[in-house]
């Protein structure tokens, strides 16, 4: 489960990139997504590298890379938010100066 979550949230960081108009149009689903895709990863990572502890270690690596990514994924999202804040506070700057 973990891996899944991560790797639809590195999906839609590469849609992202690769589809820059549905980016402008639709950022802020990106952005939810990818953020709920991280909540998903890490809390399964856990679950996957305990249930791999009581199984002999297997499949302990595919979880911590889930919990890893699942980190990534939201400090990604959070960044995005920061970016989106900043980018209106500099255009309300640019419009005050302007007037």
């Amino acid at each position: 489960m973990s891996i899944w979550a991560a790797v639809l949230g590195v999906g839609l960081i590469a849609g992202i990139f690769l589809t820059p108009v549905f980016w402008l149009m639709y950022g802020g689903f990106y952005t939810f997504f990818v953020f709920v895709l991280g909540l998903v990863a890490v809390p399964a990572g856990h679950l996957g590298r305990r249930r791999g502890k009581r199984l002999g270690g297997a499949d302990r690596g595919a979880a911590l890379l889930g919990i890893v990514t699942g980190w990534l994924l939201i400090l990604f999202s959070l960044l995005l938010v920061l970016a989106y804040v900043g980018l209106l506070a500099g255009l309300a700057f640019l419009t005050d100066a302007a007037s």
